[in-house]
């Protein structure tokens, strides 16, 4: 029985994975939730939480591009020339953290819109942890 539900929540994953289109990086995820499923005792509702937030830490690229890259294409600013995602520009204006980047993210300010609409928690953090990261390679 055990065996069993672990295979069809390895399909459940797989199947999620190909319908959301992702690339290489999530094959690589794929493969690490496939590990963790396998070595582990989750229940069906542990595995849904756990596809869900490893999903969304894989797609923070995608999701930047979606949503953010059209007025902050490589931690640019468009609309604001200093106001950018580079680390300079995050340290002076006191973002540079994790907390202070998924706040401006969900609740926008100014020019930038608000986006705790259109992406859940775990999205939201993991455009944070791509956004910061990101900054911290100067955007390389």
């Amino acid at each position: 029985m055990r065996a069993t539900i672990k295979l069809i929540a390895m399909k459940l994953i797989a199947m999620k994975l190909i319908a959301m289109k992702l690339n290489v990086m999530a094959v690589l995820a794929l493969s690490v939730l496939l590990t963790i499923v396998s070595a582990s005792a989750l229940t069906p509702v542990g595995l849904a939480a756990e596809l869900s937030v490893q999903a969304a830490q894989s797609s923070g690229v995608q999701l930047f591009e979606l949503h953010c890259a059209g007025c902050h294409a490589q931690g640019g600013n468009i609309v604001r020339r200093g106001k950018t995602l580079k680390l300079k520009a995050l340290q002076r204006y006191q973002m540079d953290s994790t907390a202070a980047i998924a706040e401006i993210v969900a609740q926008g300010k100014g020019n930038m819109s608000a986006y705790q609409d259109r992406l859940s928690p775990a999205e939201i953090q993991a455009v944070t942890d791509y956004v910061l990261e990101q900054a911290n390679q100067n955007w390389k």
